[in-house]
């Protein structure tokens, strides 16, 4: 997460393991202010990080049902 910091304070960071097959899932979550988040967004989407490229965006809510597109509309 050291990357994460070169744009801001890093408050919290949090990579999910598998524990089937060992190791990350594959991504993560890093807490940030708004202004460094937004700034890390830009400087950071798009790189490539251990052999890697990243995509770096904004945490959305998981959806509950994923054919259902908002709360007015159930039609997907």
């Amino acid at each position: 997460m050291d990357v994460f910091s070169e744009f801001g304070k890093v408050h919290d960071a949090y990579i999910p393991q598998d524990n089937e097959r060992g190791g990350s899932r594959g991504f993560g979550f890093v807490t940030m202010d708004a202004d460094a988040a937004l700034n890390a967004i830009d400087g950071l989407d798009g790189c490539e990080i251990d052999e890697r490229i990243i995509a770096v965006n904004e945490a959305q809510m998981k959806r509950k049902n994923p054919n259902v597109y908002n709360d007015d509309d159930e039609s997907p």
